[in-house]
């Protein structure tokens, strides 16, 4: 999954997360509140700042303890709440050559409970992968038609080149009289 932007819900005001899948035809909202948009955000813009932000501080921390984000999997929804993990990896140390390690060593995977948009925040940080679960992407999706979306855009834009102003009047006067609904455009040509 990738982050396709943040959004702001029409009726609660609430921001949104929309994560979009690989095809790019299905998106996931998921609604945050204003501190996680904001540090969300933060992580994708990568602008400096003043003082790090509690996500960037985790990111300290993270190479602190010779630690890498592999990924963040979004796995279920629990009662209208989405659920994620990150899952870390212990990096081996630059004292220790790898292969002084044995495989279970080098490969310590660490798995940690995390709200979605905290596992979102640091994977743009890190750059690491978002990973959703099938079940999770099919229950919560909505459909995204991106080519349906272009063309559309393309037939809008040819048709605003192709109209003038006067033959859009006449178009919406004849709708008009079809409707027998009032259309109050003024009349260049009439004069009070």
């Amino acid at each position: 999954m990738s982050v396709a932007g943040l959004a702001l819900d029409a009726s609660s005001r609430s921001p949104i997360v929309l994560l979009r899948d690989p095809s790019g035809r299905r998106q996931v909202p998921i609604w945050i509140d204003q501190a996680q948009a904001h540090n969300i955000m933060a992580g994708i813009q990568d602008a400096p700042i003043p003082r790090p932000l509690s996500h960037d501080l985790m990111v300290a921390l993270l190479k602190a303890g010779n630690l890498q984000l592999e990924r963040v999997i979004i796995h279920a929804i629990e009662d209208n709440t989405f659920q994620a993990v990150l899952k870390l990896r212990l990096k081996a140390s630059e004292e220790e050559p790898e292969e002084e390690k044995t495989p279970e060593e080098s490969t310590l995977l660490l798995e940690i409970d995390a709200r979605p948009s905290d596992a979102i925040a640091l994977a743009v940080r890190t750059k690491s992968s978002i990973w959703m679960l099938e079940e999770v992407v099919a229950e919560a999706s909505i459909p995204v038609d991106a080519e349906a979306d272009a063309e559309d855009q393309d037939e809008f834009r040819r048709f605003l080149d192709e109209v003038s102003p006067a033959a859009l009047v006449r178009h919406l006067q004849t709708r008009e009289s079809e409707t027998d609904e009032p259309f109050n455009s003024p009349d260049p040509d009439h004069q009070e």
